[in-house]
């Protein structure tokens, strides 16, 4: 099948335009604008989101993940061009608050983020009712509140946002999760208070959503979100924090 020189073109420009939106997340020093605010994605799994961990570059999509992260970096940097926000994704499939903490100077500080948005807390409960973890409440609002103070100390203009753990009673999750999940959510709203950073509630965004579609569209196995549970995070993201 022969193909006119038009549609050769034309072919090649929408390939091109494909090329260029994809790499548009990318940093763009390339093209003379200095970097702008670093915004840093600290969490477990959820945050992860399969990234690659070998790419310690800003904005890079594969070192982003599939999840919240990649479409909040994706959007900010559509919206506020003038601003060339440097995202970086840090979360590791696993991790406990203690976790965090073990790898907070190399992961976190060392980046200097202008803004710091956090999600830890699904693993604390999880990997102690497996008996692979000793967590409690208590233990892990000391050691969340510790994280934050670490970090006002040498960057006191860093902007902190802690997102609310969450689950929807499917797969993973029973009832047998319940009350002692609800004593990690409002510690996590505790320490953001006391530390002055920007809240993000998202618990009972998922159990409004789970009457709108089944449980399983948005968290599917009760922990870890789907495409759909992604988006809403994102959504939830942006109207509190006005970014």
């Amino acid at each position: 099948m022969t193909m006119s020189r038009r549609s050769f073109v034309a072919g090649a420009a929408g390939a091109a335009l494909m090329h260029g939106s994809l790499r548009a997340i990318a940093g763009s020093t390339r093209l003379g604008a200095a970097p702008g605010p670093v915004l840093l994605f600290q969490g477990d799994s959820i945050t992860d989101c399969g990234r690659n961990r070998r790419s310690a570059a800003a904005n890079d999509p594969g070192a982003l993940g599939t999840g919240y992260p990649m479409l909040l970096a994706a959007s900010l940097r559509d919206r506020h061009s003038d601003r060339n926000y440097q995202v970086f994704n840090r979360g590791v499939s696993g991790n406990t608050v203690e976790d965090l903490q073990a790898r907070w100077s190399s992961d976190t500080l060392a980046l200097a983020p202008s803004v710091l948005s956090i999600l830890i807390g699904v693993n604390d409960i999880w990997h102690t009712r497996m008996g692979q973890y000793q967590g409690t409440p208590q233990k892990y609002e000391k050691e969340y509140r510790s994280l934050l103070e670490q970090t006002r100390s040498p960057l006191p203009a860093t902007r902190l946002v802690v997102m609310e753990p969450f689950v929807l009673r499917i797969g993973a999750v029973s009832d047998a999760w319940f009350p002692e999940f609800d004593a990690y959510r409002a510690a996590a709203k505790r320490v953001a208070a006391s530390e002055h950073a920007t809240f993000v509630p998202l618990h009972d965004m998922f159990q409004e959503l789970a009457r709108k579609a089944p449980a399983s569209y948005w968290l599917g196995d009760g922990v870890h979100p789907t495409l759909a549970g992604h988006a809403a995070i994102a959504e939830q993201w942006r109207g509190r924090t006005g970014l």
